[in-house]
């Protein structure tokens, strides 16, 4: 890496601690708009295709296998949609921040018909699911000084079981491929949490809580994701890269959106591996250099772990 990315007049500098990792480049791979949206949520169907979303104005986008062109779907007005996943029975799972002290969950159908909405009491920002049917989220509220959100189980009745309390502003959220382990990203206390479940996968084994990173800068660890490998992709908001780690969470990678040190594009949000592959698709905007949103891609450690909704 050119030395000059890591100079303190950067407006993001990669931390000393960090710029010896193995470093990849991403590359533009989709323009989604010339407008600065807070893009989330990439998620794809059995079919190849790509779901994702836009946080501040809630519409709902789609990405036909090999396209380029989105597709919106419909919009969620002032609910402040944060990630969209995809249950086996094709419904999305939209998490919801609302006004950031109610939100909730909305299942609805692709085209937005249909629609329910479950946990209203909480700030839903990400969820992932379980075989069982069951599933995890975290509740996005909590600050680095007053830690009042968590992490939470909904059995496949809906049954709602606390995880984890105390944190602020848990974000990311991804499970294991044997799913006795769970990760939870903190964006406001820039903490990665690894989670051993214990065997009803609602409860914490003995022991089983630890803080293997603390992330170094503005502003924080974001939505997160793994591949079939167990490595655990991070998105680092306000910093235009995302850094991976291993099975037991030490880093061995970092993935760099161009551009990132004149001060583009460093909003990323959300990685996401493309289905029986190992690319890694990263989505991300510009709010300082007014370049817009745009979905990058880059090749990852491993190929795509195949989750619950392709079973």
């Amino acid at each position: 890496m050119n030395a000059s990315a890591h100079s303190p007049g950067k407006p993001a500098p990669i931390p000393p601690s960090e710029q010896n990792l193995l470093t990849r480049v991403a590359e533009p791979w989709c323009k989604v708009s010339d407008e600065v949206l807070q893009l989330e949520g990439l998620c794809f169907d059995r079919r190849g295709t790509l779901y994702f979303l836009e946080v501040f104005g809630g519409t709902v986008f789609s990405l036909e296998p090999g396209g380029r062109t989105p597709k919106a779907l419909f919009r969620l007005a002032g609910m402040n949609p944060a990630s969209v996943k995809i249950h086996r029975n094709g419904q999305l799972y939209i998490s919801l921040l609302g006004d950031f002290k109610q939100g909730g969950l909305l299942i609805c159908n692709p085209d937005g018909s249909g629609r329910r909405t479950i946990l209203q009491d909480y700030v839903v920002d990400d969820i992932v699911f379980a075989s069982d049917g069951g599933f995890y989220f975290t509740h996005f509220v909590g600050s680095s000084c007053e830690p009042t959100g968590g992490v939470f189980h909904v059995s496949a009745d809906e049954v709602v079981t606390p995880v984890m309390r105390n944190m602020a502003g848990p974000n990311g959220v991804a499970l294991s491929t044997d799913e006795r382990v769970l990760w939870v990203t903190e964006t406001n206390a820039n903490r990665l949490h690894r989670i051993d479940l214990a065997a009803d996968g609602k409860t914490i084994a003995p022991y089983g809580t630890c803080v293997p990173y603390h992330f170094t800068g503005y502003h924080g660890p974001d939505s997160c994701s793994i591949d079939s490998d167990d490595n655990l992709y991070v998105a680092m908001y306000y910093q235009g890269r995302v850094m991976a780690f291993n099975r037991y969470g030490f880093p061995i990678g970092q993935f760099l959106i161009p551009g990132r040190d004149e001060g583009h594009h460093l909003l990323t949000t959300h990685p996401m591996l493309a289905p029986d592959s190992r690319q890694l698709l990263i989505c991300t905007n510009d709010p300082v250099g007014q370049k817009g949103s745009w979905i990058f891609s880059a090749e990852a450690f491993a190929k795509a772990h195949k989750t619950y909704q392709f079973t």
